[in-house]
């Protein structure tokens, strides 16, 4: 367990996907639809985009765009240098959730096979990929409810959260982007994993929403690190100059069959310093 948790922003919705990039953490805000920047040195936020989607997704691609999933349109959207969002490649369907770039240009994106917030039954969901031409195809199937992912350090392995089976899989990515070796890379017990990240360890951190925390795990499943919050974790990244820093996004979760999932204004964006940096992507 870790002291030390510092607020560096408050009073936001239902925040979700950090990432750093340039010196600021990148992170998105569901409720309001915006694709922020916060820089952690004096507080200041930008929104660098506006879309209309939950969920809203983000990451780097390797040529420094920042790539945008609009579940809602089924599109894969890219902020332009001026600011403007263009289509980056079109996913066919809506309900897309979380998404990695790897340093070749892979993009990978998941989605649940059911919308639990419109009362749908139970199917299980799948991870697919975005090639640097745009083309689109599945590359895992059987996920019960795929969340956070993270690329290896070595960009060799793809590790994916599987929310509903308190499990983080692995899979290797061959050199075409497709995916093989299904495993069991942790079983979590009843930790349910949502954003995650990887360390220079080879361990991996997870923020968890019903177990109000963030939790950081050795392949296996062994508890390495844990640092407790008083609301739901939704997703990590390390970060900041020497990628020590966990940021944390979290917000006090009310449940997926509410108007609001989130209570208003209670998200917020934490950070505590760490004793292994970051690696691998996000």
């Amino acid at each position: 367990m870790m002291d030390g948790i510092r607020t560096l922003l408050d009073g936001r919705g239902l925040v979700e996907s950090p990432r750093w990039h340039g010196g600021r953490l990148y992170f998105s805000d569901w409720t309001a639809g915006e694709v922020l920047a916060l820089d952690p040195a004096d507080g200041r936020v930008e929104v660098v985009a506006r879309v209309a989607s939950l969920p809203l997704c983000t990451d780097r691609h390797p040529d420094q765009g920042l790539l945008i999933v609009s579940s809602a349109e089924g599109l894969l959207l890219r902020r332009e240098p001026d600011g403007s969002l263009a289509t980056y490649a079109d996913l066919g369907r809506p309900g897309w959730n979380d998404i990695v770039v790897d340093d070749r240009g892979n993009t990978y994106l998941n989605r649940a096979g059911f919308d639990p917030m419109a009362g749908e039954a139970f199917a299980p969901g799948s991870v697919s990929l975005v090639t640097p031409d745009g083309s689109v195809r599945e590359v895992a199937d059987d996920i019960a409810f795929p969340n956070g992912m993270a690329v290896t350090p070595d960009g060799s392995t793809l590790i994916v959260a599987d929310s509903y089976r308190h499990a983080l899989l692995a899979f290797d990515i061959g050199p075409d982007g497709a995916l093989s070796g299904r495993r069991v890379w942790a079983d979590l017990g009843e930790g349910t994993p949502d954003g995650i990240c990887c360390d220079a360890a080879d361990a991996v951190w997870y923020a968890d929403v019903p177990g109000r925390c963030c939790v950081r795990v050795a392949e296996g499943g062994a508890v390495l690190d844990r640092v407790d919050l008083d609301r739901g974790g939704f997703a990590c990244v390390l970060g900041g100059q020497d990628r020590r820093t966990l940021f944390v996004v979290a917000a006090v979760w009310r449940g997926m069959t509410e108007s609001a999932l989130v209570e208003p204004g209670s998200g917020r964006v934490l950070a505590v310093r760490v004793e292994v940096p970051g690696a691998g992507r996000p």
